[in-house]
This record gives structure tokens, sequence and C-alpha cells, in this order.
């Protein structure tokens, strides 16, 4: 009995040991995360962007970039190419005869193909720039749709819950009024009937929450206790004129494509044929036994003909890429012009709606507190102070909405302007 009871002390000793541990392990776990106390939108997109391929290819594509300005600043436009060959009788009539021929063949540039093409490999380079700042406004696009998509749900749960926080408190004001006598149970039933829409409501809005959180989380790799922890913190506008629209990253990314795909036709323009090559071989032979061996030099030249229908395919191709390169330029920027007045006349909206809802809010705390002081008083009915309860929780909500969506918008009109989240 005594070792059982001793037992059961050191299992409960254990349990406790091993409980304050793992506090202690979970403590700092939480601790490690980075920035787990203030996440930002622009946290969120440099996480979002370290995922992409894009930013896990870019240094690859400007080695090879680089490797390609090499190439076309080379001598020749394709590596030298040594030949040999050798002739000899010995299986059939083996009088002697021996020939060995040592060469190397250089190919030439054709002309203008050598600046053509040095011109292309520094297009190359600085399309592949511009194809990455595209690619992470596409990405700031999905985060910053994600992110304040989520900032609503955040901001309806918020609400739901202070509107069952208040429906609580005026139940247990009703139940207790409804011991001593002052009301009726009709309006006890009112009251949980308040309670329950409330429940509901905050169930939903939590059920929200959890699938933005997760459609969040799914684009930026964050862990729900990272995003738990997130500020809804509004960008800045931005400063002084908007920048101008053809220094969007849209714009550079289809104006260095159609500066890639015009060089490209040019340098197929130019050829026209193969390269030719330049020859130069040393050859020593012997006529037979007995005979001193000879050593010629050899100096050839190679031509080809021109490429024909397969050149004219080549260039109607790149021809055709470089148009329909520019005809996209010209409406994107049509599209993007449209797209930056539109996103500030949107801003000036949600700012004077954001107004109109801080005066309302105002309005309807003041008129909470009136008919709430009425109600304990036993002066306003139960179905009133329910009402003006509804009223003023709808107008914290629309309030709080209005500064969400006022910070979208904003978010949305740097997105317009190009600008990712700083």
């Amino acid at each position: 009995m005594h070792r059982r009871t001793r037992t059961a002390r050191w299992s409960q000793r254990a349990a406790a040991i091993a409980a304050l541990t793992g506090c202690a392990l979970t403590a700092q776990a939480q601790s490690a995360l980075p920035g787990a106390d203030s996440i930002t939108l622009k946290q969120a997109f440099d996480a979002a962007w370290a995922r992409q391929p894009e930013a896990l290819a870019l240094p690859t594509r400007r080695a090879a970039a680089r490797a390609q300005q090499r190439a076309a600043s080379a001598w020749t436009p394709e590596p030298a190419a040594v030949e040999l060959s050798t002739k000899t009788d010995r299986l059939n009539r083996n009088q002697g005869v021996r020939e060995l021929e040592v060469g190397i063949a250089v190919p030439i540039w054709l002309p203008g193909e050598r600046s053509r093409s040095s011109a292309l490999a520094d297009a190359e380079e600085q399309a592949v720039e511009s194809r990455a700042s595209a690619a992470q406004l596409r990405v700031s696009a999905a985060v910053r749709e994600a992110w304040w998509q989520w900032q609503r749900a955040r901001a309806e749960a918020d609400a739901a819950r202070d509107q069952l926080g208040n429906a609580q408190r005026i139940a247990a004001d009703v139940a207790r009024r409804l011991k001593a006598g002052d009301l009726a149970r009709a309006d006890q039933h009112q009251a949980d009937g308040a309670v329950a829409t409330a429940e509901a409501a905050h169930v939903h809005a939590q059920a929200a929450v959890s699938a933005s959180s997760q459609q969040l989380r799914a684009g930026t790799g964050l862990a729900l206790a990272v995003l738990a922890d997130a500020r809804a913190a509004a960008e800045p506008e931005p400063a002084g004129s908007p920048a101008e629209v053809d220094a969007h990253a849209a714009l550079l990314d289809l104006k260095d494509r159609a500066s890639v795909a015009e060089r490209s036709a040019a340098l197929t323009a130019s050829r026209a044929r193969a390269n030719p090559e330049l020859t130069l071989a040393v050859t020593r032979d012997r006529g037979g036994f007995g005979e001193s061996e000879r050593q010629t030099l050899t100096l050839g030249l190679r031509i080809p003909f021109g490429g024909g229908a397969r050149h004219e395919a080549r260039h109607a191709g790149a021809q055709a890429d470089a148009v329909e390169a520019q005809t996209l330029l010209a409406l994107e920027r049509d599209r993007l012009l449209g797209g930056r007045e539109s996103a500030r006349a949107r801003v000036d909206a949600a700012r004077a709606q954001l107004a109109a809802a801080d005066r309302r809010l105002q309005l309807a705390r003041e008129s909470r507190g009136f008919f709430d002081k009425s109600f304990r008083l036993g002066e306003t009915d139960l179905p009133t102070r329910l009402r003006i309860e509804l009223e003023a929780t709808d107008a914290e909500r629309q309030a709080a909405r209005s500064r969400i969506e006022l910070a979208a918008a904003i978010s949305a009109w740097r997105q317009a302007l190009g600008l990712i989240p700083q």
C-alpha cells in the first residue's frame, strides 16, 4: 500500500515535470518564429515570393544571360572543330601509300551577326530582370487579395464577438430583473434569442476566418500560429505624384519582351545562311615504300548557300513575335491607365464611406448609452433596447469594415501603380 502511494507520487511529479518541460519548449518554439509578434503584409509577400518558381529560377536565368553575353562577344559564333583523317592502302595493295591530315575548322561571323547577337544578349539580360519584377507584381496582387480578404473576415469576427458579449450581458441583466419580478419570461426568451443569433453569427464569422487564413497560408507558407498575430496596418499612400505608367513592371516586362523579339528578328535576318568556315589543315603523305614523306598546307573556305524557305520561315516567325509583343504592350498600357484611375477613385470613395461610418458609429454609441441607462431604469422596453444594440453593433461592424476597405483600396492603388508591399 505504501509502495503504491509512493509510485503514484512519483508519477504525478514526472507528469508535472513533463508538463513544465512541454510548456517551456512550446514557449521557446513560439519565440523562435520569425516576427511572430508583428507579421505584416510585406513579410507575407516576402514569404510568398520566396516560394515562387520564378524566384528560385532567377539566379540560374541570370547566369544563363551572362553566359549568352560571353558567347556573343566571342571571336567565333561556334566553337572551332578539329578534323583528323588518314589514308592508307594496307588493306588492299599494301604498297606503302599513306596520308595523314590534321586540320582545324573555325566558324566565321556573318556580316552584322556578332553585333546583333550582342544586342540580343543585352536585351535578354534586361528581360530576365523585368520578368522577375513582373512576377513579383503578380505575386503581390495575389497576396494582397488574400491578405485583405483575411482582414475583412477578422474584422467581421471581432464584430460578431462583441455582439455576442453585449447580447450575453443584456441577457444576464434580463435574468436578474426577471428574478426580481421587473420583467416577464417573454423578455427572457427575447434576450436568449438574441444571444443565440449572436452565437450563430460568431460561429459563421470564425468559419470565414479559418477559410481565409487557410487560403493565405497556402499562398505564403506561413504557419497559422504566425498569422494569428498579424497586424492589419494599412500601406502608406503613394507619396508625391504617381510614377509614369511606362515605369510599371508589367509594361517593362512587355517592353523588354518586345525588344528581345525585335532584336531576335534582326539577328534572324542576318542569318540568311549557315556560318562560313575557315579551314587550315596540314597533310603528310608518301606514295609508297622507300619514298620520302611530303608535307603540305591547306587553307580552305566553306561558304554555305542561302537558307531559302527555311530562313524565310524563321524570319517571319520572329517578326510575328515582335508584332505581337508590341500590340500586347499597347493594350496593357491602356489597361493600366484605366486601372490607375479606377483605383484612385476607389480610394476616394472608401475614405468618404469611412467618414460617414465613423459619424454613424459615434451617434450609435451615444444612443446605446442613453437607452442602456433608460432600460436599467425601466423607462425603455426590451425590444427597443435590443434594436438599439443591434444598430450599434451594425454601426461598429460597418466602421470596422470601412477601415479595412480603405486600407484595401490604398493597397489596390499601390498595386495599380506597380508598387510591391513595403
